[in-house]
């Protein structure tokens, strides 16, 4: 986005109505251990080699030189099908590279029942569900 490439975050979030929409979606927002997530920074996904321990048990690695972050397998698709949900859904170009990886994720790690759950639970406050996690039943919303 433009105001991506002119200020960051902080210049999105006051300018642009599209950013914030995609920022606070439910689809796009999930629980995260504070200091992976500070590690993680804006660094891209990837393959890195792996580096036991280095969140105690939680198997996500960060390669601070290379700048990428290799997550944990238990979470690989589901981050797959919400960067292609975000990119549908908000018009955000995805690299070719990334394409692959996620692709790649995608099928290596399918849709499990508590990714199906959340889907659901999500969709029935934001109105639609993430095409690329299953369908999802709106008449079933309380």
């Amino acid at each position: 986005r433009q105001c991506w490439q002119n200020g960051g975050r902080k210049n999105c979030t006051k300018t642009d109505a599209v950013y914030k929409r995609a920022e606070a979606d439910l689809h796009n927002l999930v629980p995260s251990i504070g200091e992976v997530n500070g590690d993680r920074s804006n660094f891209s996904f990837g393959w890195i080699p792996e580096q036991k321990g280095q969140y105690g048990s939680c198997l996500t690695q960060v390669d601070f030189k290379a700048k990428k972050v290799m997550p944990r397998p238990s979470i690989r698709g589901m981050i797959a099908r919400t960067y292609f949900y975000m990119s549908k859904q908000y018009n955000l170009r995805l690299s070719r590279q990334d394409q692959q990886l996620y692709q790649a994720w995608d099928k290596t790690y399918p849709p499990q029942a508590w990714e199906r759950q959340r889907n659901q639970q999500v969709a029935c406050v934001m109105g639609r569900g993430n095409d690329f996690v299953g369908p999802v039943d709106l008449k079933a919303c309380k």
